[in-house]
């Protein structure tokens, strides 16, 4: 007769054995580069690319428009020296372009560029567009109102900030009485949905996030020295051409910043010299407002756009 089966002996067995868990997936590698308008982003973001195989993915909320160049210092094809630059010029400056639509063209782009084997580097000052990819924000899937829209665009960014409050005050408190175009959206939201869904992440990429630090007063000498070179290019023209063909001075305003205060001038609400003191005001307010978003990821390791050595060795290792 066999043996009986000793079962205390065979789960002693079974405990010892180790079953091997399967390797984490990896997941892709990129590199975003962010700060403030005029600290030097674009500029060493060529560099990285050039030195580790990259192309660049530009995060900017205007210079996806057709024919704003000067106006929003889009990167000119001598700034790129060869390397390639995606999410420039795709769309028109008369229709509207979110946030969603920058992640679905951003990550398709990101996709193709790792599919040949580069390096995508995002780079950018509008932190949304790059939280958005970077951190994999699941956007809510709300269709754009257009009613909504077009009664929204007649308030002031203090008034819509003041609605959304009324809806929706911790969302309200976290965009700002500054950023008109994520208030409207918000408010868009809370109307089809009662309110804003809590943002949620999944995370896709692993990112090594370079933010550019700069000392006011530099900052404030680049931003003027900046204008006045934008001037001297051709910014007034660039506006006067871009409302010929058929871009409104209302639309102008919407875009923001530079256009609004174009419009301003070219519509004789604003002397050229007042358009001047308006831009180079406004322009630091938002380079802060720009700070103060990328100071509140602490992921981001900040350096001085010069130091490209400590910059390397900081990519050097996140890439191995």
């Amino acid at each position: 007769m066999a043996d009986a089966i000793d079962s205390k002996s065979i789960d002693r067995k079974v405990m010892r054995v180790q079953v091997p868990l399967p390797a984490p997936m990896s997941r892709p590698k990129i590199i975003a580069i962010v700060g403030p308008t005029a600290s030097g982003k674009s500029g060493l973001a060529v560099l990285i690319a050039k030195k580790y195989n990259g192309e660049i993915i530009s995060a900017d909320s205007r210079q996806v428009y057709v024919g704003l160049n000067i106006g929003t210092g889009k990167i000119t094809k001598k700034e790129m020296s060869g390397v390639p630059h995606h999410l420039l010029d795709v769309t028109n400056p008369k229709k509207r372009f979110t946030v969603s639509d920058f992640k679905e063209l951003a990550d398709k782009a990101i996709a193709d560029v790792l599919y040949r084997g580069k390096l995508p580097i995002i780079c950018g000052g509008t932190g949304f567009y790059i939280d958005a990819v970077a951190k994999n924000i699941l956007l809510p899937d709300v269709q754009v109102n257009k009613k909504l829209r077009e009664k929204l665009s007649k308030k002031t960014t203090l008034q819509l900030f003041e609605i959304l409050k009324k809806l929706d005050e911790e969302r309200a408190d976290a965009i700002g009485k500054h950023n008109a175009v994520r208030l409207i959206r918000a408010i868009e939201i809370v109307t089809a949905l009662g309110k804003v869904p809590p943002i949620k992440t999944e995370p896709k990429y692993e990112v090594l996030s370079i933010g550019i630090k700069i000392e006011k007063d530099v900052l404030k000498e680049k931003i003027y020295a900046r204008l006045i070179s934008r001037i001297k290019q051709g910014m007034i023209n660039e506006a006067k051409k871009l409302h010929e063909k058929g871009l409104s001075w209302k639309r102008m305003n919407e875009l923001g910043l530079e256009y609004r205060a174009l419009a301003q001038h070219l519509s004789e609400r604003l002397t050229k010299q007042e358009m001047i003191e308006k831009l180079n005001r406004e322009i630091y307010q938002y380079a802060r407002r720009q700070i103060q978003w990328f100071k509140r990821d602490q992921n981001i390791r900040w350096f001085n756009v010069n130091e490209t050595t400590k910059i390397n060795t900081a990519v050097t290792k996140f890439l191995k």
